[in-house]
């Protein structure tokens, strides 16, 4: 993909359905009792593997139009699979789906591509053999994943590290399981597990960082509306802020407070945000945003606001050297493992773009008032490379070219298209 300079950006985008939501959505609707209808889920790769994993496993399910797909629910037990379930290069279906098959009365096997079979899985395949399952992984804790389902028992676990697909698998587990399980975390991380349960009926108790479920509860089918995908704005709200006077409209916007600690960033950095028609879908808050870009300041990233911003993290230091004071990101070593090294990657393709970056073991200091040039550049195979150099392109002296661009898809497959329609030049 070839991403040409502009002069500022100006429309209103409406995003895919939120990926996170979608995941946990499609697999509680799988052992939920009765038909569930998503509307707006995720157009993205990596939830249609959770789709096609919950199909494998005895589910049914149709798409009655483009963003809008029916759950047949089976209730808790799910069938054995007659093949590996391919979770592609989603680690989010394999880390919480794995806490569901846990507790189900076969074996599974959990298969992913090349990228997915370099993650780690230790921080699930720790509490889930602590509650029985038996699993087996390659290299120890590295996919393929062989699950042996048993009956489960409640524990109560405190994760080394803040996860929230890690605390969402141990809860549906939990809600598979004997008794009552409690998972604390060391910092606050986003509670989407937690409101999905409960908008299936779930009773999920919250104090302080622990949550805690009750085994053997019953869910129900859900009619839900996804909001559009707070970590797929963040690529519109950065092209927004390199340009002084752009404006961006993103209706229909998950506004968790979890999650919106994104605007509090971005709104620091020096845009202007104003947030209206505010809602609240299954316990979700909704709203639609209107953003104008000023100047582009700096910012600290450190500690729970790492935690919160870690999917946001790319296209923030794509567009720091853009800014006036420069970005720094402390407590990022969870980056190192996503679908690639994500702070090797981002220090190697902006110092193709002619950046100035300091390269830190769990994170990065990109100074600012840095002047960017097209380049080459590698997205690995990573969504959110491909798509923050798109973006930090937006006001490099020529062209970019992006290498692996279609791996937007996994998340975003009209991304290009859209950044297209709101890029003025």
């Amino acid at each position: 993909m070839v991403i040409r300079p502009a002069r500022s950006v100006s429309g209103s985008v409406c995003l895919p359905g939120d990926k996170s939501i979608s995941h946990r959505y499609a697999m509680l609707a799988a052992i939920a009792e009765g038909k569930s209808i998503l509307r707006n889920y995720s157009s993205g790769r990596d939830c249609a593997s959770t789709l096609e994993c919950m199909r494998e496993l005895g589910c049914q399910w149709q798409r009655t139009s483009t963003d809008v797909i029916e759950v047949h629910g089976r209730g808790p037990a799910l069938s054995p699979p007659r093949t590996p379930l391919d979770c592609g290069n989603s680690g989010s279906t394999m880390r919480m789906l794995s806490g569901i098959v846990a507790g189900q009365g076969f074996t599974s096997e959990m298969v992913g591509d090349e990228s997915l079979s370099r993650r780690p899985m230790a921080r699930v395949i720790q509490p889930l053999t602590a509650m029985g399952a038996r699993i087996n992984a390659s290299d120890g804790d590295r996919p393929p994943l062989r699950i042996a389902g048993q009956r489960l028992k409640a524990i109560e676990y405190r994760m080394p590290v803040a996860s929230a697909q890690v605390k969402t698998c141990v809860l549906f587990a939990g809600l598979l399981a004997e008794g009552e399980t409690q998972v604390e975390e060391p910092l606050r991380t986003r509670d989407h597990g937690e409101l999905a349960l409960r908008a299936f009926g779930a009773e999920v108790r919250r104090d302080k960082n622990i949550a805690a479920i009750r085994g053997g509860q019953r869910l129900r089918a859900i009619e839900a509306n996804i909001p559009g995908d707070i970590s797929s704005a963040a690529f519109f709200l950065g092209a927004a802020a390199l340009f002084r006077g752009s404006q961006i409209t993103l209706p229909n916007l998950l506004m968790n407070p979890a999650r919106a600690r994104l605007l509090d960033i971005v709104i620091q950095l020096g845009m202007r945000i104003q947030v209206t028609q505010l809602d609240e879908h299954h316990g979700e808050i909704v709203g639609t945003i209107q953003a104008e870009g000023d100047s582009l300041q700096g910012v600290t990233i450190a500690g729970a606001d790492t935690a919160a911003l870690i999917d946001e993290l790319p296209v923030l230091a794509a567009i720091a050297p853009y800014s006036e004071r420069g970005i720094e990101i402390k407590d990022a070593r969870e980056l190192r493992v996503k679908e690639s090294d994500r702070i090797a990657v981002v220090a190697q393709n902006l110092a193709a773009m002619g950046a100035e970056v300091e390269e830190r073991e769990d994170g990065m200091r990109i100074p600012g008032k840095q002047v960017l040039r097209g380049a080459e550049i590698d997205s690995y195979g990573d969504h959110r490379i491909a798509m923050a150099f798109s973006i930090a392109a937006l006001r490099a002296e020529g062209e970019t070219r992006i290498h692996n661009a279609d791996a937007a898809s996994v998340s975003y497959p009209a991304f290009f298209e859209t950044l297209e329609s709101i890029v003025v030049r």
